[in-house]
């Protein structure tokens, strides 16, 4: 690399003062003057350039993405001799981050925090996203049909099985202090909802102890963290929907969860509610990729907030004048119609205003889902779900006829 201090101007006696043939001094002694001179004429031209560039740039007051713009009509300085890595050729990146360098920065993933990352709108990207979200809510829903029916068909093996151990119970000498008993007795205690809603918890809980593990957070940013500007975006999708970095973040979106976990398990059922809950989780995703793509603001987001929208929606659109209250402030209740509208009305007022702590739009799309879904996708899609069931039951039967074994082993 050159130095920028200029060296002093020295003629050499062996060099002429045309400076282009050798004189009568050793040839060694010229081509170490002549270098000499050419490090110092490169030198001073640099330092010129350098005073040019930088009192062109300070005359401004936008910031210049290229170090050799000139303002007004002057005409544009050539290329200098100083070498220039590959990196700094190309001008300042205006891609966001990759995950190992998030990584190596040592930055800890946003909680549903926007981070505006200036790229293109490149809506192409989204058609893979957009036909893995109508996949996925089809797999859902005939999934959910499929438990169901084999619930349904369960259900009076199961009646005479606990009839069963209901009389061994009483034969069977019992035992004081027995921690498998208690356990028994706090879980069938509680509500269908609450011990549906139990095994969405623990998910959330596994999820937010890997974040804690440094090991993995290179792949907990990769397929934990929802963003349109990662190379992986389906499976983040339904993934980051199980995904808390912050302790306070998930235990509030688990109490919520846990407070409409009744209300909206009685009123959908229990496979229902599994295919509501999984397919608004995508869903809400995809309403913020379009979002954020749109807007040109790209980041990563994650939490159950764009699911547990779509169960708060859902239940406050189907009994809209159900009091609620704030967990801090139970002296102030208020219809579930009005929390709901109060609700869409923050979150539309977030998206529009450019407010980036929160995902506003996957809290709106998930709210959307909700509402729809209690208005018309209960018929339009459970109620539609008979054909499935149907063929369900041949393929289990061994025979379209249904002239088989009775459905007693599997296919």
């Amino acid at each position: 690399m050159y130095p920028l201090s200029p060296m002093r101007l020295r003629w050499s006696e062996s060099v002429d003062p045309q400076g282009c043939c050798p004189g009568r001094g050793s040839r060694t002694g010229s081509f170490v003057s002549l270098s000499q001179t050419n490090m110092a004429w490169r030198g001073r031209i640099c330092m010129w350039l350098r005073d040019d560039i930088l009192i062109t740039a300070t005359r401004g007051n936008r910031f210049m993405l290229n170090s050799q713009q000139r303002c007004g009509f002057r005409k544009a300085a050539k290329d200098t001799k100083t070498k220039k890595s590959p990196d700094m050729a190309k001008g300042p990146s205006l891609t966001p981050p990759s995950e190992g360098l998030l990584q190596k920065k040592g930055a800890s993933p946003p909680v549903e925090h926007q981070v505006a990352y200036t790229s293109q709108r490149n809506f192409r990207r989204l058609v893979k996203p957009l036909v893995f979200t109508i996949a996925f809510t089809e797999c859902s829903f005939g999934t959910a049909a499929i438990w169901q029916y084999e619930s349904l068909k369960s259900r009076v093996q199961n009646y005479f099985d606990e009839v069963r151990a209901d009389w061994l119970e009483k034969i069977r000498p019992q035992k004081q202090g027995d921690l498998r008993k208690q356990i028994n007795q706090w879980w069938n205690s509680l509500s269908e909802g609450h011990r549906t809603v139990s095994g969405i918890i623990a998910a959330n809980v596994v999820v937010f102890c890997c974040w804690r593990v440094p090991s993995l957070q290179r792949s907990m940013i990769k397929f934990f963290t929802s963003n349109p500007a990662s190379k992986t975006l389906c499976l983040p999708m339904l993934l980051s929907t199980f995904s808390h970095y912050s302790f306070f973040h998930m235990a509030a979106n688990m109490y919520v969860l846990w407070s409409f976990s009744s209300s909206i398990v009685s009123m959908l059922g229990r496979e229902q509610f599994f295919a509501v809950y999984m397919s608004a989780g995508v869903i809400s995703s995809m309403f913020s990729y379009v979002c954020k793509t749109a807007s040109g603001r790209l980041g990563p987001s994650l939490g159950a907030s764009g699911a547990i929208m779509t169960v708060l929606a859902a239940v406050c659109t189907k009994m809209p004048e159900a009091k609620l209250a704030i967990i801090f402030l139970p002296m102030y209740a208020f219809s579930a119609g009005i929390a709901l509208k109060a609700i869409l009305a923050l979150d539309t007022a977030g998206l529009f205003l450019g407010w980036r702590y929160f995902d506003h739009a996957a809290h709106l799309g998930g709210a959307l889902f909700g509402m729809w879904y209690v208005m018309y996708g209960h018929e339009l899609i459970w109620k539609n779900r008979e054909p499935l069931v149907k063929l369900w039951h041949n393929l289990r039967t061994r025979g379209p006829g249904g002239g088989g074994n009775g459905g007693s082993g599997p296919l």
